[in-house]
This record gives C-alpha cells, sequence and structure tokens, in this order.
C-alpha cells in the first residue's frame, strides 16, 4: 500500500493536530519535517509530513505578516529534535540569502522568533505563496535542515482609486443598456484580501456591473433609464470598492455624471480585448499592436482618437505609446521580464465631436522570458583552513545559488574544478556543500583553489564562477631524518 496519512485531533483543549502516517515503511521513513501554523487565537498546530532523500531534514512554519518583533514562531530546537544545551556548542544557526534577516534563533531555549518587520507585499509583491527559506546549520557533526516559513497576508491594506472623482459625459440620447468603463480600485494584498466586489449608491437611472478583465475585476456603469438634460443635467453617484479580508476594507470615489446632447453613435472596437505576446528583448519602437475601431456617424462624428485611458497605472505611459489616429501602440521602453509578465492596458476610442462619445478596450501584453540573467553564487560558512588530519567529508563552505529567469533558464547545474580532493554535493534545491573527499597532506599540496562554476538551462547558457581558496595546515606526521644512512670523517 503507499505511504498515506489522516488528521487526528491529540488535544482537544488546545486544539492541536497531527497527521498521522500509515503504510510508511520504516526505511522511507528516516526523515521528517514539521509544519507548525500560528493561528489566529495564537495558538500553533503541528503537522508532521514524510520526507525522503533529505540531507538533515526539513520543517515549515507558517505565519501572519507584521507580527512584533520577539514574536514566537515555534520552537526549532525541538521540533528538529535537538537537545537545547547542544545548541551552543554546536554553533547553531539559521543562513539566509535575504539582506535583513527576518528571523533568528535564541540558543539558550531554541526559540525561533521574529527578528524584524515581515511585509508580505514588500518581500512577495502580489504571489498567491509567500516563503520564506532559511537553512539551519549545526556543526559536528555537520547537519543543515531546510527551514520554509510561509507568509500569510494579513489584509492591512485598503483598495485605493487613483482618481477620487471619476467624470463621464452620457448623451441624453444613450438608450439604456449602455455600457462606460469605471476606473478599478487597486489593493496590494495578495488575491484573498483583494477587490471582491464594488457598490454603487442607490439611484433610479444606473446601475453597476462587474467584469473580469484578465485577472482583474473592472466595474462598469450600466444606463437603466434614459435621461433628459432638460429635466436633470447632472448626476452624482458614489462607487465603493470593497475587499475580501476579514474585517473587511473598502475605498470610494466619486462618479460625477454630465447629460450632453446629440452625436448618438459611439466608437466601437471589434474585440473587448485583445492579446499580444512578445519576448522581454524586443527593441524600442517596436509595434506591438494595430487597433480599430468604427463608428457608424459621419463626418466630424466619425472621426476617432485612440489614447490610453485614465484608469491606467501610471506605469502604462512610461512603458508604451499610442498613435492617436492610427491606434498603433509602440514600445516606448525597455521590457523586463522579472519585473513584469503582464501588462492591462485600457485604451479609449473617442470620436470627433465636440461633446465626443468614447469606448474602451482591454489590450493585455504578455511578456515571454529570455535568457538574460546569469546565476548568482552566495558563499556561505567558509572554512579557508583545514588540518591535513581532517576526515573525509570535512565541510569546507555552504554555497546558495539563485537566478532570476523562469522555466529552463532558471534551472541550474553546478560543478567544481576536476583533479582536487573535494566534492560539491546538493543539500537542497538550489543550495550546496563544499567538503574533502579524500584525506589531505600538506607536504603533497599546501594550498587548493577550487573553483565553483554554475550554470543555467537556457540557449545559450549563462554561467558564474567562484573561487574559494583553501589552505591545509600542518600536523606533526614526520620523523626528522637524514639524507644519507651514515657519514665519513677523517681527523690529522
Amino acid at each position: 500500500m503507499d505511504c498515506a496519512g489522516y488528521w487526528t485531533e491529540y488535544d482537544q483543549p488546545q486544539k492541536h493536530l497531527f497527521k498521522v502516517w500509515q503504510n510508511c515503511p520504516a526505511k522511507e521513513m528516516t526523515q521528517m519535517s514539521v509544519l507548525r501554523v500560528r493561528i489566529k487565537s495564537g495558538i500553533s498546530s503541528i503537522f508532521l509530513l514524510c520526507v525522503w532523500n533529505l540531507v538533515s531534514g526539513q520543517i515549515r512554519y507558517s505565519i501572519p505578516e507584521e507580527l512584533e518583533h520577539g514574536a514566537f514562531v515555534g520552537n526549532i530546537a525541538e521540533d528538529l529534535g535537538l537537545n537545547t544545551e547542544e545548541l551552543s556548542r554546536r554553533k547553531f544557526r539559521l543562513v539566509s540569502v535575504a539582506s535583513i534577516q527576518y528571523l533568528d534563533v535564541n540558543r539558550m531555549n531554541g526559540v525561533l522568533f521574529v527578528n524584524a518587520r515581515i511585509d508580505r507585499e514588500q518581500i512577495c509583491g502580489q504571489r498567491v505563496n509567500c516563503v520564506l527559506v532559511l537553512e539551519a546549520v549545526a556543526e559536528s557533526p555537520v547537519e543543515q535542515y531546510r527551514v520554509e516559513i510561509q507568509i500569510l497576508d494579513v489584509n492591512d491594506n485598503s483598495p485605493i482609486f487613483q482618481n477620487k472623482e471619476i467624470r463621464l459625459d452620457v448623451t441624453e440620447s444613450t438608450l439604456p443598456g449602455a455600457r462606460f468603463p469605471l476606473e478599478r480600485a487597486h489593493d496590494i494584498d495578495t488575491v484573498n484580501n483583494s477587490i471582491r466586489t464594488y457598490q454603487l449608491s442607490t439611484n433610479e437611472h444606473f446601475s453597476l456591473d462587474i467584469r473580469s478583465r484578465g485577472q482583474w475585476k473592472s466595474p462598469e456603469l450600466i444606463m437603466n433609464k434614459l435621461v433628459d438634460r432638460e429635466i436633470k443635467s447632472s448626476y452624482h453617484l458614489l462607487l465603493t470598492a470593497l475587499d475580501g479580508g476579514s474585517p473587511i476594507r473598502s475605498g470610494t470615489a466619486h462618479i460625477s455624471i454630465t447629460i450632453l446632447d446629440t452625436n448618438d453613435n459611439p466608437p466601437v472596437f471589434d474585440k473587448s480585448v485583445y492579446t499580444v505576446s512578445v519576448k522581454e528583448n524586443v527593441p524600442l519602437d517596436t509595434l506591438l499592436i494595430k487597433l480599430n475601431a468604427t463608428d457608424l456617424d459621419e463626418g466630424q462624428n466619425a472621426e476617432i482618437t485612440y489614447l490610453f485611458s485614465s484608469y491606467n497605472e501610471p506605469k502604462i505611459t512610461e512603458i508604451f505609446t499610442i498613435n492617436p489616429k492610427s491606434g498603433a501602440i509602440h514600445l516606448k521602453e525597455t521590457l523586463d521580464f522579472e519585473e513584469g509578465s503582464v501588462y492591462e492596458i485600457d485604451v479609449e476610442a473617442r470620436d470627433g465631436n465636440v461633446q465626443p462619445l468614447s469606448t474602451h478596450c482591454s489590450v493585455r501584453v504578455e511578456i515571454t522570458d529570455v535568457n538574460d540573467n546569469a546565476p548568482l553564487l552566495t558563499l556561505n560558512s567558509i572554512s579557508g583552513t583545514v588540518s591535513e588530519d581532517d576526515p573525509s567529508g570535512t565541510l569546507i563552505a555552504l554555497i546558495s545559488v539563485t537566478d532570476q529567469d523562469s522555466n529552463k533558464n532558471g534551472y541550474i547545474d553546478c560543478s567544481i574544478s576536476s583533479n582536487v580532493p573535494f566534492d560539491l554535493k546538493s543539500s537542497f534545491s538550489n543550495s550546496y556543500r563544499l567538503i574533502t573527499s579524500a584525506l589531505l597532506d600538506r607536504e603533497s599540496t599546501a594550498q587548493y583553489r577550487i573553483t565553483v562554476t554554475c550554470k543555467d538551462r537556457g540557449i545559450p547558457p549563462l554561467s558564474t564562477s567562484r573561487t574559494i581558496v583553501v589552505n591545509i595546515s600542518d600536523i606533526n606526521d614526520n620523523a626528522p631524518r637524514f639524507t644519507q644512512p651514515s657519514y665519513t670523517a677523517y681527523v690529522a
């Protein structure tokens, strides 16, 4: 039978849960990992998982962002099965490639705690899964543990409209059912805490519909009843954006509608959403798409002008340009897949009347990755000197490697220079340890220069190399000796 598990509640008052594994062969259960989840009440739940082929083990915690300094994450010594007495003796420590040490360990009691402010949006942006990856290292003997800290989103940001007032011009000849796209709000929290819906203040002439454009929810104003400018020339409504957090946060914008006469046919696009795919290394001024809208009116009322609407994010006009006459969208700034893989552009087509009518479409620009980032090597815990009597397997350095590219462009293979008594062992994904692979002899070789090379799998591949210098210290393993077995001297 396959190795399988089920949840069991072992402490009803504390609501602790274990995942118990059945049918796991003993030889496959040599390593376990612990997942500790901080829940709202502050009580922790521990989950045990089967893990195969790890160097020493792995552990996973889950905590909300914005915890105060010193907040308890978990007892890492207890969860890894280590005695607190040996933490200092074995130089137990955390290793991270991050410039900020967000978490630290108290060697006196083995408690893992928050060491710096953790802002999920600053660390991970709007990625659904936000994980800080650390390595816990203990020496004598060397043991490594992969520590993953899942950062849970807290609803700490309210929806915001770029413009607090949305102005619309509506002709009195507009028929019921007409739609007017509105500016969407922005919320930097993740999906669950991001924009969930919109609400419109009560009125008899207009209602609200919410449409999905790509990954965003966009509000649209719908006319339900004919308007008469001579009776009422303007309307003032309140648009509210609500997020999905608990408690719910909201943001508002005022809608000012001016009722106009004449010009009863707005421009029309043949699609509501256009999709363009382009490589990140295309040159500036590249044509991305040429839009075309038509207008049933004649003369000046049929002359169409294309422009980026005010509903776009500011960076859209920094990266792209649009020809107002032809509707051609060109690249204005160099693209970078690592900075943005998708751009949603709201384009407005406006006719030439003094009181123009307009329509909108969405252009979705999808950026494909190019192998333009070489692997980044980080050396940790380097031992510059090794005794010649140290055993095979002695740790020389911990090596972490990252690549900002995606897919095969981000897969990395590492190797070291040949004909040296050292070996490069993979610990976890993109994590290595450099160790001795044979006994050393200072009298034979007193110093080694080891080149570590990491290469991605892009076409063509990019690589990075670092050199580690290791000096061999002497021990008294050679007795004095004469250069010849006997000497003859003559005395006059």
